[in-house]
């Protein structure tokens, strides 16, 4: 006869699913290209702090100016330059998304941690959208690939992490959101956007 306990064994004794492959792609190209913009703002920091007068590549105007928010407070969060977080954090989604693409089949401790990574981010980046909007008054260009690649990390992760159950609830909890999921990508993006526009809009226009 059947019990209960031997269910819940059976059923802790499968495998783990396997993780979509367009998730894994995500973190492998997404990883890398997070990774090519973190570093290339830290060797603009370093250039900067060798030589105060240095005006790095990614200054472009008095708005898209990364030598602008570089001076900032806002830029070291940490006590050290913000980018050296995506530096070491970028490389592990890498190894993630490599792992996962060779049918690693990784545990739920595992989703939850990639889920507390994305968040986190996501919700540093907004702070700093928010600084860089209205308190520090310019845009950093590579800041804005990071900003642009960690937003699709986090909801996808989340996505999955709800689909599967992962986050708690029942399996499936977040289908709807994924018929979505490129709607909601899209105006996440697009409110981002307006929001620049409206910050920046008498320096836009004198551009027309």
């Amino acid at each position: 006869m059947t019990t209960g306990i031997d269910i819940e064994r059976a059923e802790a004794e499968q495998p783990a699913p396997a993780a979509p492959r367009g998730l894994a792609w995500l973190y492998v190209v997404g990883g890398l290209v997070g990774l090519v913009a973190s570093f290339a703002l830290t060797v603009e920091k370093l250039q900067k702090l060798a030589n105060p007068d240095y005006v790095p590549t990614c200054s472009i105007n008095p708005i898209l100016s990364c030598g602008t928010v570089m001076d900032t407070p806002q830029a070291a969060l940490l006590g050290f330059p913000n980018p050296l977080m995506g530096v070491a954090a970028f490389p592990v989604i890498v190894t993630a998304g490599a792992a996962l693409l060779a049918g690693f089949r990784p545990p739920r401790w595992f989703w939850l941690g990639m889920q507390a990574g994305t968040t986190l981010a996501v919700l540093f980046i907004h702070w700093l959208v928010v600084q860089s909007l209205y308190t520090i008054g310019a845009l950093c260009p590579y800041c804005m690939v990071v900003w642009a690649t960690t937003i699709p990390l986090f909801w996808y992760t989340t996505l999955r992490n709800l689909t599967s159950g992962d986050l708690g609830g029942r399996p499936g909890t977040g289908a709807a959101l994924a018929r979505f999921h490129s709607t909601v990508l899209v105006v996440w993006y697009l409110v981002i956007v307006v929001l620049v526009l409206q910050a920046f809009w008498e320096y836009w226009i004198t551009l027309l």
